[in-house]
């Protein structure tokens, strides 16, 4: 089969973003932006069609729309057992963990030379290792699911609390003992707002890592609910579209859930020099 048609959507998508992009407008911008994902779409659609790419290899968009249409339902229950119930409440609860240890860390040099290097080596325990030793102590309900993502997420917010609390200026330290501020008031007024930006940029970061560690560990175990169990049981029936349609959700969730922690970085670290629009 020819694949003029394939080039001539490409080169002509390429020229219509290049002429959008000389005007600098934020239209303009999420039209490029649209094009482009229309563009991959299209160009993915005739390639599968085109070169009759069998299913089982790569389903065309097309056919992962119509699963998706057909499995709302399924998508759905699977959404609320895996992101809301595992990854989220895994997330607050590492994410709140994380940020207590991080102030008792920060208020005991102990505690620093302490947990540190233990945080560390959770860290790099593997996600595989991890996940059929947390099912089997929490269960194979969405609590065993949390609990993976609890490990998960922890250490990252954690070092980046830490810093975020060590990041004051050694003035502005001395100036609030010069005003004989208590750990507390120093805390709140000082440490805490500093911190956040350094907090932010962990949460972010650990959006993704809660999904990811909520799908894996379901691959060890869950009731027959689930987007890492969906998209098991779908490839041992070879049903492609199914496993497409649980990525899509997964991806926008993802991008959903960090959008959000985004936002709420935005209105509470308004002030911080990286919320301030770029000008030049």
């Amino acid at each position: 089969m020819s694949a003029l048609p394939i080039i001539a959507v490409w080169i002509g998508a390429i020229g219509l973003n290049t002429w959008l992009s000389r005007f600098d407008t934020r239209a303009t911008r999420l039209a490029v932006a649209l094009i482009f994902g229309a563009t991959i779409l299209a160009l993915w659609e005739m390639i599968v069609r085109i070169y009759a790419v069998p299913p089982v290899i790569l389903p065309a968009p097309s056919q992962i729309g119509a699963s998706f249409a057909t499995n709302t339902a399924i998508l759905w229950t699977d959404f609320v057992q895996t992101i809301v119930k595992g990854a989220v409440t895994g997330w607050l609860i590492g994410a709140a963990a994380a940020v207590l240890t991080a102030i008792a860390i920060d208020r005991s040099p102990f505690l620093q030379r302490g947990l540190l290097p233990i945080g560390n080596f959770v860290a790099a325990l593997p996600i595989v290792g991890i996940a059929p030793i947390l099912v089997m102590w929490f269960g194979f309900d969405w609590q065993s699911k949390a609990a993976v993502v609890v490990v998960m997420v922890f250490f990252p917010i954690l070092v980046n609390m830490v810093a975020g609390l060590a990041a004051t200026d050694p003035m502005q330290r001395d100036l609030m003992a010069t005003w004989a501020a208590p750990y507390g008031t120093s805390l709140l007024k000082l440490r805490l707002p500093a911190a956040m930006p350094f907090l932010f940029n962990g949460l972010k970061i650990t959006t993704t890592l809660a999904l990811i560690g909520a799908i894996v560990a379901e691959f060890f175990g869950s009731p027959t609910r689930g987007m890492g169990f969906r998209i098991s049981t779908a490839v041992g029936r070879l049903d492609l579209p199914l496993v497409w349609a649980e990525i899509l959700v997964a991806a926008i969730a993802g991008s959903l859930f960090y959008g959000i922690v985004a936002l709420i970085e935005k209105k509470v670290t308004f002030w911080h020099p990286s919320q301030r629009p770029q000008r030049g």
